[in-house]
């Protein structure tokens, strides 16, 4: 993988979850403490146990999400080696261990830069996503903007509607400084992660506001992944959520100019239109961020314009749809392993698949991936990210699925992942 700064967690690796009730421990450690080996490293996986009333553990091992072991064991000691081996193939692996009714789990994977997508990127390609642009580009622009009160008298905040070539306008909270110079300002596009009525999918004035007093001041937008309403009641986003929104992940699968996905994508590129024909924009910086389908979003950002300069990724969604045909698991939201037409699939997916568009970007990737994320898969991220050209920083983290759910690794989580990620961006925006 080419300029890739692993920015590997120095921490001793124990995964490990305490059952307060019954004052039992059970850890597992890494012989790698970074969940990272190279073919023909030795992976050992270490059981620690303390307290426990029965000796009996049941231990499933997973490579590529894929069961491959699974059987139940005595421990006979406070330590127990289940696994000593070396592989000489790219593999991500799970080792989980369950006792009584607690789970604990750690992840690795082995030569991670020769992850590939699972599906060829279509020859026509370039010409498919040059003619969407076309299009939208060639639709003048109409737009919106309804002022947003806000408590901070230093920045203006705007309801934003911009017609697209989407079946949906854009729609989003739009902040900036007052009183900014013209080409004084980077770009922050902020993107959503899956769903439609929850906190984590709707766009907010402050949120918007407070990307735009990062640094030295911003052009802040925070774009909603549906073009709905913003602003409604709770019951609006319910009746979507149950009707109209209902499963929209799976929509289109054998019909490229029907998926769901593509309307978000076009959503995204309209949106950055907008932003940089604001006079303020320094002509420079964007940087797109998102978690999860928003960070699934930040990477489709990267591969689809390439003014945007820098992409912060958590967990992304939609990498890598065509893992599931190769025998691992594919990104979410795993459309492969729908029923249908799995030959029109093949002629619709790959176009809006971020392993095939982040080919050839030159963007600042900085991307957190969890090893044992069921959701967003690490192999699915990596197959993506490794199609890029820019500059990457990969924070692997051994102990997180698709949430922190072990929450006793929240400090050390929130000191080598999370403030990083947010130095990344401060740092980019001075």
């Amino acid at each position: 993988m080419k300029s890739i700064r692993n920015m590997f967690l120095t921490i001793l690796f124990f995964v490990a979850f305490l059952l307060n009730a019954n004052a039992q421990t059970i850890f597992l450690k890494q012989s790698n403490e970074s969940g990272i080996y190279k073919s023909g490293e030795n992976i050992r996986v270490t059981i620690f146990s303390e307290g426990l009333e029965s000796d009996s553990v049941s231990v499933r091992i997973l490579k590529n999400y894929n069961e491959f072991q699974s059987k139940k064991i005595k421990l006979t000691s406070d330590s127990l080696v289940i696994f000593n081996e070396k592989t000489d193939e790219a593999v991500s692996m799970i080792f989980e261990i369950r006792a009584a009714d607690q789970l604990v789990s750690t992840g690795l994977v082995v030569d991670p830069e020769k992850f590939q997508p699972g599906t060829d990127r279509p020859k026509d390609f370039k010409k498919y996503w040059k003619q969407e642009k076309k299009a939208l580009h060639s639709l003048p622009m109409e737009l919106k903007s309804e002022t947003v009160e806000n408590t901070d008298i230093n920045f203006d905040c705007s309801n934003i509607e911009i017609n697209c070539t989407a079946p949906k306008p854009v729609r989003g909270y739009f902040a900036k400084p007052k009183n900014a110079a013209p080409k004084s300002l980077p770009i922050v596009l902020f993107v959503h992660a899956a769903g439609v009525k929850g906190s984590w999918c709707l766009a907010r004035p402050e949120t918007a506001v407070n990307y735009a007093k990062m640094g030295n001041g911003a052009l802040a937008f925070d774009l909603n992944a549906h073009g709905m309403l913003n602003g409604q009641p709770q019951g609006y986003y319910d009746d979507l959520e149950a009707g109209e929104l209902k499963g929209y992940f799976y929509r289109g699968l054998e019909n490229r100019d029907e998926l769901y996905f593509r309307g978000m994508y076009l959503r995204l590129m309209r949106t950055l239109d907008f932003l940089t024909s604001q006079p303020e924009w320094d002509g420079k910086r964007i940087i797109v961020i998102g978690e999860s389908q928003g960070g699934g979003q930040a990477l489709a950002a990267a591969g689809l314009d390439n003014r945007v300069s820098a992409v912060v990724a958590t967990v992304p969604a939609m990498c890598d749809w065509g893992g599931t045909l190769a025998g691992r698991k594919g990104g979410w939201p795993q459309p492969f392993s729908q029923p249908g037409d799995k030959q029109k699939m093949m002629q619709t997916l790959p176009y809006f698949d971020a392993a095939h568009l982040l080919k050839n970007s030159k963007a600042t990737i900085v991307t957190e991936i969890g090893f044992v994320d069921f959701t967003c898969p690490s192999n699915s991220i990596y197959a993506a990210v490794n199609q890029s050209e820019g500059k990457k920083i990969i924070l692997g983290v051994p102990y997180r699925g698709h949430q922190l759910d072990q929450k006793q690794f929240q400090k050390i989580w929130q000191e080598t992942v999370y403030q990083p990620k947010m130095k990344f961006i401060e740092d980019f925006l001075k």
